[in-house]
């Protein structure tokens, strides 16, 4: 949990810069076309698509921005048709590491991961190579300040969540729920007017590599910054633990 805690405060950060050029809605817009497509274009019946469009809200995308992308998921606009594709493989310092992509050329998109993985000294692996590290789970974040752990513990446990974390290194607490069960305590949550700091259904790692070596933290921020920036990139989820000291180093 600790590097998917660590990093959630970068991604944080690098969604304001991305948001300020444009990449962002990019990418938000993709995943609105994939889930309308998918499920249709009401937001009651596909949680999917109702995600996307709080992440759109989110990042301040105009309305008639999220309606166009929901039309050509429908198919009441023209639009690119895109696939979804995952690439795993090994990045720095072996760390595990899982791309999931939307692209409309899936060559191109290959090509280009592979390269980053390359230059990372890093390679893609087979499908399956390392996905079995990881579980399907909701994840949550919410303030400390905002109240007790006991009060959020109870309120989660009982909207069906599986954990509820204090990790010391962080100002918020985290909520961990199945892959399934996500919506439903996110629902919960907002139903109490408990406000979330973060909210994503996302690949936790079993297990963690440990980074204590100021290079090879450098090298691994590099390559997963590297990666995000990529049109095509939707996810990363990576199994690398870096400690928020060693973070604040890198960051200066």
């Amino acid at each position: 949990m600790g590097g998917h805690s660590h990093w959630a405060g970068i991604k944080h950060k690098k969604a304001a810069v991305d948001a300020k050029k444009g990449k962002i809605f990019t990418k938000i817009i993709r995943e609105i076309t994939i889930a309308a497509k998918m499920s249709g274009g009401d937001m009651e019946t596909n949680a999917r698509l109702r995600k996307a469009v709080d992440d759109a809200k989110a990042a301040n995308m105009p309305a008639e921005n999220i309606k166009r992308g929901i039309q050509k998921g429908t198919g009441q606009l023209p639009g690119a048709t895109y696939e979804e594709l995952t690439y795993e493989g090994y990045g720095p310092s072996k760390i595990a590491v899982i791309v999931e992509t939307t692209t409309d050329n899936k060559n191109r998109t290959f090509s280009e991961i592979r390269k980053i993985f390359e230059n990372s000294g890093g390679n893609i692996g087979s499908t399956g190579c390392v996905s079995y590290m990881f579980q399907k789970k909701g994840y949550l974040t919410v303030k400390k300040a905002a109240m007790s752990e006991d009060d959020l513990m109870g309120i989660a446990l009982e909207a069906g969540a599986e954990d509820v974390r204090n990790p010391e290194e962080c100002d918020y607490y985290e909520v961990i729920t199945s892959f399934d069960g996500f919506d439903a305590v996110k629902k919960e949550l907002e139903n109490r007017k408990i406000a979330i700091d973060s909210s994503e259904q996302t690949m936790l790692p079993d297990t963690e590599v440990m980074i204590e070596d100021k290079e090879a933290a450098e090298k691994i921020v590099n390559f997963i910054e590297t990666l995000e920036s990529h049109d095509d990139t939707k996810n990363i989820y990576a199994n690398f633990n870096i400690p928020d000291t060693l973070l604040a180093e890198i960051d200066d």
